[in-house]
């Protein structure tokens, strides 16, 4: 086969345009079902009132009829299916026979009240859904529609929907690319930002046998990956099953809900039943007062307040905390908060800034000083793009370190990047990648062990044969960090930190 170099060449000179379809977009909110009903009934609620305010003579109790026959259609049918499911004491079906009871006594603006409050509380689930589907949206948004997949003894690249690749294919990744599938690097050597899938800032050298993760971009040099799990099993599939698991599960309120709602039902069928059936057998009064008075009973009992309570306040709970630059995944996630004892903070982006820096600037040469070193490393790094490269840049910047020109400059993929600097050959290297180059000595072995002990990722510059110094950077924390961590241990809550 080619080589992954080779394969890129020839796909970015003359490959195929991509083969993936534009999605449609998703519907906005007040276009759902639930939405929808709830501005109907809401129409017409109004439209009633403001008939029988200004010609009560007209139409009277009717008035309120259109609204409360479209709720108890859709709410009675999901009632009677619920019923053949064997769940027939639902509050669907409590509030269905709730607003046919509140209707046949001459209570039609009560029957459309109780459907109108109960949809609100079904628009507000609708409204809280669909802020958790947009951090689905953002999650499955990580792997590309489409691979570049090595078809045949030749080589040729086509391209083909990446859900439909098998494990043991081999796909192209180009620089710049996001992976298409989890997979191995059968050729090619890069630097991989896996940022999106393992929150690490720092790209991770990857080569020959390195396993790689779909959606994570390929930095610099063109890879051929064999695929070895499907897009069903991918990592980010995996990651998008267990949100969506956390998403449908309810809230401990809303689960209480459902359990009262099983034992409630019947008791207020019953109470409803015997009020407009015992006195009339037992005491011979008169059916029809005591029928009326049995519907009204089974319409008061009807728990509009308990079905709207708790989408209310989940919803405003969650529009609260995106306002505030907080994604709750859901109401059952939303009041555990309340009974936390222990953050567990993910480090990179929410304890630190999310960006590396230099922190140690490490002469090992005679003739070398920090801002000569800084200033070569600078240039190397000038055409560069990599995180380490744009801390490094950033801080020649700030001490006013002038560039110098260079030339033949080149990146040696997940290793180094070279130039030759005023005639002299410079590489900024991993520590590994520079010892085949130059030889650092122990006291220099020693200087780059502790600043990685330290958490630092260094790179050694090194001109000629000769190791001139080292620059350490890392992800350094944000300046908020200690304030919030401080305030959470004065509300008795106990901070831990995870990272790789």
């Amino acid at each position: 086969l080619p080589t992954a170099a080779d394969l890129a060449m020839a796909q970015a000179s003359g490959g195929a345009p991509p083969a993936g379809t534009a999605e449609e977009p998703e519907p906005p909110l007040w276009r759902s079902r639930k939405a929808l009903l709830g501005i109907l009934i809401g129409a017409l609620f109004a439209a009633g009132f403001l008939v029988e305010r200004i010609a009560p003579g007209l139409a009277g109790e009717y008035a309120y009829w259109p609204g409360a026959l479209v709720g108890l259609a859709y709410y009675g049918r999901r009632a009677v299916l619920a019923a053949f499911a064997g769940t027939p004491f639902s509050i669907e079906m409590l509030m269905s026979v709730a607003t046919a009871g509140a209707l046949a006594i001459h209570a039609a603006e009560e029957a459309a009240i109780v459907v109108l409050l109960f949809t609100v509380g079904e628009m507000l689930e609708v409204v809280a859904a669909g802020r958790a589907r947009a951090g689905i949206k953002a999650l499955a948004a990580l792997v590309p529609k489409t691979a570049r997949l090595v078809d045949g003894p030749d080589g040729a690249i086509r391209e083909v929907p990446a859900a439909s690749l098998a494990i043991g294919q081999v796909v192209v990744v180009r620089p710049g690319d996001r992976v298409p599938a989890d997979g191995v690097i059968t050729d090619g050597a890069s630097s991989l930002d896996e940022s999106p899938i393992t929150g690490e800032s720092v790209p991770k050298p990857k080569e020959v046998g390195d396993p790689v993760f779909a959606g994570s971009v390929n930095a610099d040099g063109a890879l051929q990956v064999r695929v070895t799990k499907t897009a069903a099993d991918n990592t980010v599939a995996r990651i998008l099953h267990l949100v969506e698991e956390a998403q449908a599960s309810k809230s401990p309120t809303a689960r209480f809900i459902d359990r009262f709602s099983a034992v409630y039902t019947p008791i207020a069928f019953a109470f409803a039943a015997a009020v407009a059936i015992v006195p009339p057998l037992l005491l011979g009064a008169d059916w029809g007062t005591w029928v009326y008075r049995g519907l009204a009973l089974l319409l008061i009992a009807c728990p509009c307040a308990l079905v709207l309570s708790t989408p209310a306040a989940i919803a405003s709970g969650l529009a609260a905390g995106a306002r505030r630059g907080l994604l709750v995944k859901g109401g059952a996630a939303l009041e555990v908060i309340g009974r936390v004892r222990t953050v567990a903070f993910d480090k990179t982006g929410t304890l630190t800034a999310g960006r590396p820096r230099v922190t140690d600037i490490l002469a090992l040469a005679p003739d070398a000083s920090e801002r000569s070193l800084l200033g070569l490393a600078a240039a190397v790094e000038s055409g560069s793009s990599h995180p380490i490269a744009r801390a490094i840049l950033d801080r020649a910047n700030t001490d006013g370190v002038p560039l110098r020109p260079t030339r033949d400059a080149r990146a040696i993929p997940g290793r180094a990047v070279q130039a030759t600097v005023m005639g002299q050959t410079v590489l900024v290297a991993s520590p590994r990648h520079a010892a085949e180059s130059a030889r650092l000595g122990p006291e220099a072995d020693r200087a780059v062990a502790e600043l990685e002990a330290g958490g630092k990722t260094v790179v050694i510059v090194v001109r000629g044969a000769e190791a001139l110094g080292a620059i350490a950077v890392r992800d350094e924390p944000r300046a908020d960090a200690a304030a919030g961590i401080a305030a959470l241990r004065k509300l008795g809550v106990h901070s831990v930190m995870l990272t790789g």
